[in-house]
């Protein structure tokens, strides 16, 4: 399990976007899937965080499920339950959490969504793939210019000599185009 965050910043909790997340979508193990995916087209929800009787997460069902283990399968959405088709005690990060680890622990075994709990264990949010991306895209493009800096401070001196011929060759260029037109002007 990941180890609660030390720097301030890093914690789940502390995602500008973990604050404004809307409510998870949750449902008793006993909903149909029916009503599940109802619940889910009417909110525009990708999952539903399916919960105990004390709110605490025990399993995650998603639009792929409804496709794999619904469709594929040819099964009665009214007559299938949620506990028949869910993961059952999926990866749960407590808002302490390190984002970091847990980037890369969704990365490494390959999982959409991260349900988000409190020090009691019940739902605070989803985390999806798409949050750690708005999360590390500034992180790439900063290592980008690091990058660019270092290789252009590094060889400096070809630069400078590289824009000095291609600075020479634009004004040669344009001495001797005007050249060439002051001589067709002086001809007529």
């Amino acid at each position: 399990m990941p180890e609660t965050a030390v720097r301030t910043g890093s914690r789940l909790m502390d995602r500008p976007e973990y604050r404004s997340k809307r409510q998870p979508l949750t449902c008793s193990p006993d909903t149909s899937v029916f009503d599940a995916v109802t619940k889910m087209a009417a909110k525009n929800y990708g999952a539903v965080i399916v919960v105990d009787a004390q709110q605490k997460v025990i399993g995650v069902f998603t639009e792929r499920d409804v496709m794999n283990k619904l469709v594929a399968k040819e099964l009665d959405p009214r007559a299938t339950l949620l506990s028949e088709l869910m993961t059952e005690n999926p990866r749960v990060a407590r808002e302490t959490d390190d984002m970091i680890d847990w980037l890369r622990i969704m990365s490494n075994e390959r999982f959409r969504r991260l349900p988000v709990v409190d020090s009691d264990g019940h739902i605070k949010a989803v985390f999806t793939q798409g949050d750690f991306v708005s999360y590390t895209w500034p992180d790439l493009i900063y290592q980008m210019r690091s990058i660019a800096t270092a290789t252009v401070t590094k060889n400096w001196p070809f630069f400078m000599i590289g824009g000095g011929i291609a600075l020479y060759t634009l004004l040669l260029n344009n001495k001797v185009g005007h050249l060439e037109l002051t001589c067709e002007v002086n001809h007529r």
